[in-house]
């Protein structure tokens, strides 16, 4: 089987300006997914592969590794960063999109700080 290749964005990942010790992780995360929407996109395209080979659980950590790793490959400079914090953010949008990948993901509580 062939692998997913993603079509990744070659500009950098923009983060929003100094964000505040005041701000909720679901602020920030509002914030970074309002300047970098493609990356729900690209979580999308990676689970959706996931689906098509039959897998029956996923977990979004490796999602954001396989990211990394891919946009790590098809750019060059800074590292690039993508916050853990925002892991189950992307997850419950990603079920909000596509309520059917459910049985794929376990979500706990959310967290606030």
């Amino acid at each position: 089987m062939d692998s997913v290749q993603l079509e990744l964005p070659i500009a950098p990942l923009r983060h929003p300006g100094p964000l505040g010790a005041r701000l909720s992780i679901q602020e920030r995360f509002e914030a970074f997914h309002q300047l970098n929407p493609w990356i729900l996109d690209q979580l999308e395209t990676l689970t959706a592969d996931c689906v098509d080979r039959g897998l029956k659980r996923v977990g979004i950590g490796m999602l954001f590794e396989v990211l990394r790793w891919q946009y790590g490959r098809a750019t060059r400079g800074e590292p690039w960063k993508l916050n853990n914090d925002f892991r189950s953010r992307y997850v419950r949008t990603l079920l909000e999109l596509h309520p059917e990948w459910s049985p794929l993901f376990e979500t706990r509580g959310l967290r606030t700080a």
